[in-house]
């Protein structure tokens, strides 16, 4: 869907420069997640070109001079054992520390009512958002400097929620209702993407995740937010079934793919896996629409999640008026 009333923000290449490593820093975690990440890596570095050089080093110096050369026998050096033992262990532990105190800041979700909660549905292959006044969206609209909590729910198979300039993912997964919460530094548009592979169709999986300059331009843009404002029925339709992520199974050409194709849907003769046969009319739509598994054609696997709670009835209306006309030829 697009934007309603909203300047134009800067593309991320715009917000700040980005290095060979990491894409931009766009939410309060990602500084404390890069930091960290360099820490580990440049310590990584230093102990492989350290004990690299020192084998060389051991290789060449200590080489047996001929066949006849005798080795010397074992020794110990408890100081040089105990520093190289107590070194890593102390290092290890510190990276262990600091990865635990970023991941517990991750998980803790701030529980005040500051915080914008932002119910997620995640299905093959799409995402809608649904905010606190009832309004859903395909992309996700948060305000800069505020806290957002997401409540993440899969209505089919195994999802990952994740925005690589947040640097924050979550799985998604269907059954359960996972959080995972963030706080924007700067407006913009962002990749949304799913992390988690999740069928043939998961790299078309993305979504943008928009952030406005504040509350205030946020809370501007929730109010006035109207997808179908000045549309014709037909064409709101149109906008219904490709926003709602129909086109991802669906299309209206005639020919099938994972599900069967809505061109002729209203008023032609289908069968079905029960072998029962019917006329199809805009009932038979508003009930595949609410209730997917009611009447399944025939040849087709019941994948399709039901969309109750998610679709308003002037929606379905809409849909079933584009339906309807290209059903027509």
């Amino acid at each position: 869907m697009g934007l309603l009333n909203i300047p134009s923000l800067p593309s991320m290449s715009a917000l700040q420069p980005q290095d060979i490593w990491m894409p931009e820093q766009a939410s309060t975690f990602a500084e404390n997640v890069d930091w960290l990440f360099y820490g580990i890596l440049y310590i990584c570095i230093f102990f492989f070109v350290l004990v690299t050089a020192l084998t060389v080093y051991f290789v060449v110096k200590y080489r047996r001079k001929s066949p006849m050369q005798e080795t010397g026998g074992p020794t110990h050096n408890w100081f040089l054992e105990i520093t190289w033992c107590a070194i890593p262990l102390a290092i290890v532990g510190w990276m262990w520390f600091e990865g635990f105190r970023g991941f517990m800041e991750m998980r803790s979700s701030p529980k005040g009512a500051d915080a914008l909660r932002v119910i997620v549905n995640a299905q093959k292959w799409s995402w809608d958002f649904t905010y606190p006044n009832g309004a859903m969206t395909q992309d996700l609209h948060v305000p800069a400097n505020h806290k957002v909590v997401l409540s993440l729910n899969s209505l089919d198979v195994l999802h990952s929620f994740y925005v690589n300039t947040f640097r924050t993912k979550m799985d998604v997964v269907p059954g359960r209702i996972n959080e995972i919460w963030f706080e924007p530094t700067m407006a913009g548009e962002f990749t949304l993407q799913c992390a988690e592979y999740c069928g043939d169709e998961h790299s078309r999986m993305r979504s943008k995740v928009i952030v406005h300059e504040d509350k205030a331009a946020f809370d501007t843009w929730l109010e006035s937010y109207d997808p179908y404002k000045g549309l014709e029925p037909i064409a709101a339709g149109k906008l219904v079934f490709e926003s709602k992520g129909c086109t991802q199974c669906h299309n209206v050409t005639g020919t099938n793919q994972i599900g069967p194709t809505l061109k002729g849907v209203i008023g032609r003769e289908r069968e079905f896996a029960d072998g029962t046969k019917m006329v199809t009319d805009a009932n038979y739509v508003r009930e595949s629409v609410l209730d997917s598994k009611a009447k399944v054609v025939k040849g087709f696997d019941p994948v399709m999640p039901n969309y109750k709670g998610r679709i308003s009835d002037k929606e379905i209306g809409f849909l079933i008026e584009y339906l309807t006309e290209v059903s027509k030829n």
